[in-house]
């Protein structure tokens, strides 16, 4: 979370959407916009994460579903499935998630750090929890997640 703190001393404003029963946050910097999902034109051999492309205003944007690349449950899509579109070091991707709850500012004493789970699986992307009341909130690095060697989507920014 060390970064998290860096990047950012006073409260940080994230989008909120769920994936199964858990709850993540993404800095709403990174939001371009939030669209119902809709049919993707398939890639043939590409990795079962990317769902396909659509065209958005004359733009090619690649389609990644989170609950695929999480390993989350049964990947189903129905009225509250929504693509967020996100401007990520210079490039347009949407990810679909299974629905959108609110825009949330959690200040700094409501930040966590994120449990250590050592090499079982890569959670370099995890930035820490929030925590509000009832609600824990996964903090993601959508910028770290998505410029990952596994997604190979977008080029690291140095």
């Amino acid at each position: 979370m060390d970064a998290l703190i860096r990047e950012n001393e006073v409260n940080r404003e994230l989008l909120v959407f769920a994936l199964g029963r858990e709850e993540y946050g993404i800095d709403i910097l990174k939001v371009q916009e939030i669209r119902g999902y809709d049919a993707v034109t398939s890639i043939a051999n590409a990795p079962k994460f990317i769902k396909g492309v659509i065209n958005l205003r004359g733009n090619i944007v690649p389609i990644v579903d989170l609950r695929v690349k999480f390993n989350i449950g049964n990947v189903t899509y129905d009225e509250f499935t929504v693509v967020i579109i996100l401007n990520i070091a210079h490039r347009t991707i949407g990810v679909v998630v299974d629905s959108v709850s609110d825009v949330m500012t959690l200040a700094m004493d409501q930040l966590r750090d994120a449990p250590e789970f050592g090499a079982a699986f890569d959670t370099t992307y995890i930035l820490g929890l929030g925590v509000m009341n009832e609600r824990m909130i996964i903090l993601v690095d959508i910028e770290k997640l998505m410029t990952s060697t596994d997604m190979e989507l977008i080029e690291a920014v140095a």
